[in-house]
């Protein structure tokens, strides 16, 4: 009959709708890399990246090419040289007569570093036994300052920094100790070392921590974590000068809020839900993901593509012109009229894009206009960038620990893992020597005297 044959014509139809849908959303989930989604660059493969780079191989070889600048070792100062040797020649490289050992003003300089030999510095303490009169028996007592332990402060220092920072294994940190210094150590004493240096720099971390939450300005992302298996969400707050990693059972919006000592300042961060106790009017959002976001959109075969085009045309344009600004090609003044013709077109395509219905960019364009307010923090705020690349890079580190570790396998592990990055990345920032920082903060601990501060000199009370 001619009725149940449209009826199931438009059922068909209306199925082919449905599974186009599908299959492109499928394949926009296949398509996902570094450049349209949240995955890490290390998750893309090598041929993906040079596809996406757009560049031809060349068919130059490996290497320095031809009218390269080339970069030459800087001689060291001569402070800094232990000893000298004058080399003059023996004889005329013309008609071989004898020369006289007259100094050059202005002699070739060579210099050649060599590492000495080391060998363990080892002080032995002998605790005598004495007799009383009375026939009582007492026994000297290590001095103040001499750990419990085999290690040093330098030396338990030195572990924090090959497990923590350098990311070794506790078995590769044992066999590194024994090859190069002849310290011969097991891995639990290891491991005690990390606790040793985990308490002692406890207070300047907690420190740092209060710092960073009264800063202007703050970069905050997070990552996964595992902690004997077990999912656990590893946050980091950036700031200008210290960097403050932690890591909390769950991502969650009480679990971040409790990192933080004041609700105080700009927050830029991505635009997770678990951000919602900051001020949207406070808030700058990451264009660096939305611009991914977009970049998701304009690779889609529906009628989203167009909107991700112009999405991507306004935002990249923008980005280019803060480069100028900062880079000092464009003021200021001029960048925010370019905004004011900007954002209202970026506002209008994604009004437009709520209005499509399609799935997968609708709702994103919907909470994208929720976040209107953290859009433009930017340009009417010094020292706030459009992007969260600065709390992105601080955690790159902690995602190789994690590749290569699988994470903690204890609260303890937890603990300083946050603790040793946040001293390595803050004192980094601050252009200071970590290891003579642990040396010193482990020294302190042994006298029970507070360690030196992960502050830089002016913000330290």
């Amino acid at each position: 009959m001619p009725d149940e044959r449209d009826e199931r014509i438009a059922k068909l139809e209306a199925q082919v709708v449905a599974l186009l849908a599908r299959i492109g959303e499928l394949e926009a989930r296949l398509n996902q890399n570094s450049s349209n989604s949240n995955r890490p660059p290390s998750g893309d493969a090598p041929a993906d990246r040079e596809a996406r780079s757009g560049k031809a191989p060349s068919g130059r070889g490996r290497g320095g090419q031809p009218g390269h600048k080339g970069w030459k070792r800087k001689l060291l100062p001569a402070e800094k040289v232990n000893r000298t040797r004058d080399c003059f020649p023996l004889r005329c490289r013309r008609c071989e007569a004898s020369l006289p050992r007259r100094p050059d003003d202005d002699p070739l300089r060579h210099q050649v570093v060599e590492v000495p030999a080391i060998a363990p510095d080892v002080t032995e303490y002998r605790l005598h036994r004495v007799t009383c009169d009375c026939g009582k028996v007492t026994c000297g007592t290590l001095p103040a300052g001499v750990p419990l332990g085999m290690c040093g402060p330098r030396l338990t220092a030195f572990i924090g920094l090959l497990t923590g920072i350098y990311k070794l294994s506790r078995r590769e940190a044992s066999r590194l100790l024994g090859d190069v210094l002849g310290v011969k150590i097991s891995l639990g004493a290891l491991s005690q070392s990390e606790d040793v240096v985990s308490e002692a720099v406890s207070a300047p971390v907690e420190e740092a921590r209060l710092h960073a939450s009264d800063q202007p300005v703050k970069h905050v992302d997070a990552t996964g974590w595992r902690q004997s298996g077990k999912g656990r969400t590893l946050w980091t707050i950036a700031t200008a000068f210290v960097t403050v990693f932690g890591i909390t059972p769950d991502g969650s919006r009480a679990r971040l809020r409790g990192l933080f000592a004041a609700v105080r300042g700009i927050l830029v961060t991505d635009r997770g839900t678990q951000f919602g106790f900051w001020a949207m009017q406070d808030r700058q959002i990451c264009w660096a993901h939305l611009i991914r976001k977009f970049v998701s959109f304009a690779e889609r075969s529906d009628s989203a593509r167009q909107l991700g085009e112009g999405l991507l045309f306004w935002s990249q344009m923008m980005i280019h012109d803060w480069h100028r600004v900062r880079d000092g090609t464009l003021s200021l003044r001029r960048f925010r009229k370019i905004i004011e013709g900007i954002a209202p077109a970026v506002e209008g395509l994604l009004a437009r894009g709520v209005s499509l219905g399609v799935r997968g960019v609708s709702g994103s364009c919907a909470d994208i206009l929720e976040h209107k307010l953290a859009l433009w923090t930017f340009v009417d705020n010094a020292g706030v960038e459009p992007t969260n690349n600065h709390a992105e890079r601080e955690l790159r580190a902690f995602v190789l620990w994690r590749k290569k570790s699988f994470g903690s396998q204890s609260d303890r592990g937890c603990r300083f893992a946050a603790r040793i990055m946040t001293v390595a990345h803050s004192l980094r920032k601050q252009r200071r020597h970590v290891l003579d920082y642990l040396t010193d903060a482990c020294r302190a601990a042994l006298v029970d005297q507070p360690a030196p501060s992960l502050l830089p000199p002016m913000s330290a009370p």
